[in-house]
């Protein structure tokens, strides 16, 4: 049976999850209205990915004999001034998680949970590739400036991830 406290703990978390795959629907959303097709799929993977994120924390709180609850949304910010913009906002977004996260495997450490700790270790290594791969994308951004050429060949790029 699970502690009360990481229970808790783990239902905020996992409706942050489900708030980050909104927050990236909405960037989608923006993309495509602006025609940034390869941004739009990019972000549209990644939400799929938050949304695969959550229900890991849904299925681990049902595992552990605990209730998942799910938390009213806020409601995502609708557009951005530039894709770099948007993907500035997706890194602090991703920091913002990994802090998060972070003092999850501190609370499952304190309460000596070893199930929850050993289940946060993904999450830890998965953030650490969040973060770089947005990163990378923001160092591209910073090459090419706004050169519609280079922003042209960056929408294409991503938009072949698979």
């Amino acid at each position: 049976m699970i502690d009360k406290q990481m229970e808790d703990a783990l239902n905020v978390q996992f409706n942050k999850e489900l708030a980050s795959a909104l927050i990236y629907a909405a960037m989608a959303a923006d993309f495509s209205v602006k025609g940034f097709n390869g941004f739009a799929r990019w972000m549209t993977l990644q939400a799929k990915e938050e949304t695969s994120h959550a229900m890991k924390f849904y299925e681990f709180i049902l595992d552990r004999g605990g209730r998942p609850v799910f938390s009213a949304m806020e409601k995502p910010q609708e557009s951005w001034n530039s894709p770099q913009e948007a993907f500035e906002a997706a890194l602090a977004h991703e920091q913002f998680i990994s802090k998060s996260i972070d003092e999850l495997a501190g609370l499952a450490r304190k309460l000596d949970d070893k199930a929850a700790e050993v289940f946060l270790h993904w999450f830890i290594s998965e953030q650490v590739e969040e973060e770089s791969t947005v990163e990378s994308i923001l160092d591209t951004f910073s090459l090419i400036g706004s050169n519609a050429q280079g922003i042209y060949m960056l929408n294409k790029e991503l938009g072949s991830r698979e």
